[in-house]
């Protein structure tokens, strides 16, 4: 029997159990310590009122990053950052989480630190600036750690980049956490630390969060500044990945806001979200589906279940569950002009970093699926680009109008379990044989980056296999509010994590 043998941690009084790959582990019994059990919030107070130090909290976290060395989570570390950030926070420090330690997506800048984007062809990059998503963690008082894994540009659902290895899944390490924020979501399931920067351009976050059994909220478009690299971006967002939905409404609070320049945003909600997370509910009318948006890719029923028993704790709740489809939900057309968007961002990343080295692109800069998407953008008129646009555009208006008419969607976040390492192939001779894999693994998630709107994927249960089954909620435009709000009653009813 094969067994991942873990490194003894710096903390005293802590055995790290080895892990059977015949029984999955749940990573709750990750850390026995106290401390890295608790919210980010918990752990913020704590440091506030001085019953903990920012430095203990940190060296806690940084013991945790050594037992869990195998899961392959993180791609950059900054000790000697960290440690510096952490002396210097004295309780009292009014920020609301001071000495709370973050870790930041590889894709995401942080000045002074690598920015290699899960690529070779960025192996000896550095970011010469923060993001303003960075800035504003700082701000807050978050010690950054360093930075998470994910694949190249991000591109796939699983972290399994050919210049990091496969990033593995807490709950079962033969496993994906999933992707592209795999591991961000693996770092928060093994116990690192309560919450971690994330980014959703396809279902990023949501997907991971489903994987690894955390609260993924992805915010509308605009909500996010994508600053100061990006003007604007049609698919993507900011935000981060949790074990609470409290947690991930302030820092929701925290992230969300105009920055100058931008070019898209959303506007300001009337309360906090960490206000209106807690509001209390009126009865909603909440269309439920399972039916895959692409044809061939049914559900795995233990998917369907997960819907079928969210869909009457919601009812028992008070709220009317009707069984509905959006106009247009299977529709073919919409991914292969989504990939048209997708092809086009993949290109660019790939001439810009081959810019670099000042020369044009070349096969042996990326991985056979990153080369196959770079051709495609490269050969894809500018003409097609706006057509593929503008097709998505009116293809999301028919999408929102159903809205109108319901408050919230109850969906599947995965079509299958957290797949094996290793069988979705980014170096595969056949990299459309790999993207097929990637479409028919994460169906419900894209479409909601076409149309902008919020979406949460929830970790309600797990399945008999040992490993979180999530669902998604869907809100209206600009509705993260009541998508909270929901979460929130959830979790306070039912908890998360629950068996079949």
């Amino acid at each position: 029997m094969n067994r991942i043998q873990h490194t003894q941690p710096l903390l005293t009084g802590y055995s790290w159990p080895e892990y059977d790959e015949t029984q999955p582990m749940n990573p709750r019994s990750f850390t026995q310590n106290p401390l890295l059990q608790k919210s980010a919030l918990e752990q913020a107070v704590l440091i506030r009122t001085g019953e903990v130090s920012a430095t203990h909290l940190l060296e806690a976290s940084l013991a945790q990053v050594e037992a869990t060395s195998d899961l392959n989570v993180i791609s950059f570390l900054d000790t000697e950052g960290a440690v510096a950030a952490a002396r210097s926070i004295l309780p009292g420090d009014p920020r609301p989480f001071a000495g709370v330690p973050m870790l930041i997506k590889e894709l995401t800048p942080v000045a002074g630190q690598p920015w290699n984007l899960g690529s070779r062809l960025f192996a000896r990059h550095q970011a010469p600036a923060d993001a303003y998503t960075v800035r504003r963690l700082r701000e807050a008082g978050f010690v950054l750690l360093g930075q998470t894994t994910s694949p190249e540009f991000g591109i796939v659902p699983v972290t399994e980049s050919s210049l990091r290895g496969p990033t593995r899944n807490p709950w079962d390490p033969t496993r994906t956490p999933g992707g592209s924020s795999g591991g961000a979501a693996a770092a928060v399931a093994a116990g690192i630390l309560p919450v971690a920067h994330a980014s959703d351009g396809g279902g990023s976050i949501r997907i991971p969060a489903a994987c690894c059994g955390l609260v993924g909220l992805k915010p509308s478009r605009g909500r996010i500044s994508t600053g100061p690299f990006l003007g604007d971006n049609f698919l993507s967002t900011q935000g981060v990945i949790s074990r609470s939905v409290a947690d991930s409404a302030h820092l929701l609070d925290i992230l969300s806001g105009y920055e100058v320049g931008d070019s898209t945003w959303a506007p300001a909600p009337p309360q906090p979200y960490a206000a209106l997370a807690q509001q209390p509910l009126k009865p909603l009318r909440i269309a439920v589906l399972t039916s895959s948006p692409t044809p061939g890719h049914d559900p795995d029923p233990v998917h369907v279940e997960a819907v079928n028993k969210a869909a009457r704790m919601l009812e028992g709740m008070g709220h009317t569950l009707e069984w509905a489809t959006p106009p247009g939900w299977i529709s073919p057309k919409l991914l292969e002009q989504f990939m048209v968007l997708w092809a086009a961002g993949v290109a660019s990343n790939t001439v810009w970093g081959a810019s670099l080295h000042g020369r044009t692109p070349q096969p042996s800069d990326v991985e056979a699926l990153t080369w196959h998407f770079c051709e495609i953008g490269l050969k894809t008129p500018a003409v097609a680009y706006l057509a593929a646009l503008e097709t998505l555009k009116n293809h999301a208006r028919s999408l929102m109008g159903f809205f109108q008419h319901y408050d919230l969607l109850l969906t599947p976040v995965l079509a299958l379990r957290p797949i094996p390492i290793g069988s979705l192939d980014t170096e595969s001779p056949d990299p459309r044989a790999a993207f097929e894999r990637a479409v028919q693994f994460t169906p419900y998630t894209a479409v909601w980056n076409v149309t902008g709107q919020p979406a949460i994927s929830l970790p309600l249960f797990v399945g008999s296999d040992g490993l979180p089954v999530g669902v998604q909620l869907v809100g209206g435009p600009l509705r993260e509010d009541l998508l909270l709000a929901v979460a929130q009653s959830l979790e306070t009813v039912h908890g998360w994590n629950r068996p079949f």
